[in-house]
């Protein structure tokens, strides 16, 4: 039995049906090879990142990374350079011991920004075991705008250095009316090691 909603249907069978609600388009993903950062800049390299959709998705798949440091992103504006733009962003974390000591829920003072032109913390903590790694996403709010601030929303997931499940959830904004075209995520410090990081427009 289907799902009907004023006359377009919904789901059928069980299966959303085509047309209704957003979509995800693949656009390009970039893979970490003892890389110092993974960049995407629009028109470059079949790389989308303008007004042709209003959301974007970054995924993080086994991002390893060289050191122990936080891995963070930082964007251009069009015609810029220098990865500085102002970013205004808040920080939470939670995690448990592999074994079942030491869990927390916390606000991270030292993971945010207040108009700060850093790059902005995504996940901090991680391990550099060969099984360790980390997962997550960044979404990015109508980058192309000339009228608002941009908007974005992540949520990280590590295994952390000192064997803990770390949970790391971070907003903001972008405190530019100007366009932006180009987003990179680096670690602090040395290399991304390995790992995929792909783009995604949502309509």
């Amino acid at each position: 039995m289907g799902l009907i909603s004023n006359g377009t249907t919904v789901f059928d069978a069980g299966s959303m049906a085509s047309g209704f609600g957003s979509s995800m388009v693949f656009i390009k993903k970039l893979t970490a090879s003892g890389s110092a950062n993974l960049t995407f800049h629009n028109g470059t390299s079949n790389v989308i990142l303008d007004s042709t959709y209003k959301e974007y998705l970054f995924t993080f798949k086994n991002i390893h990374l060289a050191e122990n440091t936080p891995f963070s992103f930082q964007v251009n504006t069009v015609g810029a350079s220098g990865f500085n733009e102002t970013i205004s962003s808040t920080s939470f974390f939670h995690r448990q011991g592999e074994s079942g000591a030491n869990d927390q829920l916390a606000y991270s003072s030292a993971n945010d920004q207040a108009e700060g032109t850093a790059f902005n913390r995504l996940a901090t903590d991680q391990g550099t075991g060969n099984d360790e790694n980390l997962g997550g996403f960044l979404h990015l709010f109508n980058p192309a705008s000339t009228t608002f601030v941009k908007h974005f929303i992540s949520n990280c997931q590590a295994a952390q250095a000192s064997a803990h499940s770390m949970n790391r959830l971070a907003g903001g904004y972008i405190n530019t009316t100007a366009a932006i075209d180009e987003i990179q995520f680096k670690a602090e410090s040395g290399n991304i090691d390995a790992g995929d990081i792909c783009l995604y427009g949502i309509a």
